[in-house]
């Protein structure tokens, strides 16, 4: 319970209390990142001792882990921005690598947390896990399973978008789409013209413009959220088949846009990266939660 607790607080500190400008320049903000991390934190260690280690010297069970996942937190971060800076350059796949071992280093330090102040092994932990996943009749309590199920949302949606972003990089060209050419014509009456001639004559200016319309990217954001949140479920009920539905409205929305080799790789890439991330969550949800 406590230690899903600490994850979700985790993922929410990460990636909902960040924001996109606080990611683009990290070693600016991370002061500010970090006062999130040690906020939530707090809150949560509180509340456990409060409903659960009451025994325990609030010291031992709340301040120091607090600090200790702080701190090794603040650390993780620092090491990761200077590697990053220094060896991913414009290659996405060696960033998609630090993105998740800067995750599983983070994970670790919660578990060596409950190691060195609750006294609940990194073994027993691992074991549990493994346990859920293979052996049946073993089930989390109602609150551990509302926390699982939460915290396997959020990883198929938000964490799953953030590694589908940093795998595709910068958007190419072709979300650039022609909308319409727009033609304004200003007629100049001049009365010389009137009065040397029959009829109404006159000078005509046109101005042609050409509008590009940048896809909107918070509507692809909650498409793609819905998709895996779809996938999600139809995986937890078995139901791959349906699943082909999905990718098939994908493709069709994007029919005309598949002539074109570099859209369609693009396309390919995002959608089966999508699709694999919401089958491993829907059926890490389904041997959890069954």
């Amino acid at each position: 319970m406590l230690l899903l607790s600490l994850i979700m607080a985790h993922l929410l500190a990460d990636f909902y209390l960040q924001t996109d400008q606080m990611v683009q320049d990290k070693l600016k903000n991370l002061k500010k990142h970090i006062l999130h991390h040690l906020i939530v934190n707090t809150i949560v260690l509180a509340a456990g001792w409060l409903f659960f280690y009451q025994q325990s010297d609030p010291v031992t069970t709340v301040i120091w882990p607090v600090l200790f996942i702080t701190a090794t937190h603040l650390m993780i971060d620092l090491v990761k921005i200077k590697l990053v800076d220094q060896f991913t350059a414009s290659d996405n796949l060696n960033k998609l690598w630090f993105f998740i071992l800067d995750q599983l280093l983070h994970l670790f330090m919660l578990l060596l947390a409950m190691q060195l102040f609750y006294k609940i092994t990194l073994v027993s932990n691992v074991n549990r896990f493994i346990q859920l996943l293979f052996e049946d009749g073993r089930q989390l309590d109602a609150s551990s399973t509302i926390l699982a199920i939460a915290i396997i949302l959020i990883m198929g949606t938000t964490v799953s978008g953030h590694i589908i972003r940093i795998l595709l990089g910068s958007l190419p060209g072709q979300l650039l789409t022609f909308e319409g050419k727009y033609t304004f014509k200003n007629e100049l009456k001049e009365p010389a013209y009137q009065t040397a001639s029959k009829g109404e004559k006159g000078l005509s200016e046109q101005y042609s413009y050409m509008v590009f319309n940048k896809h909107d990217m918070s509507r692809g954001k909650l498409i793609g959220y819905i998709e895996r949140l779809l996938v999600i479920l139809l995986t937890y009920y078995s139901s791959y088949p349906a699943i082909a539905f999905i990718v098939t409205a994908k493709s069709i929305a994007r029919f005309k846009q598949m002539d074109d080799r570099d859209w369609a790789e693009y396309f390919l890439l995002g959608t089966l990266t999508s699709m694999f991330l919401g089958i491993v969550f829907g059926i890490l949800l389904r041997e959890i939660v069954n």
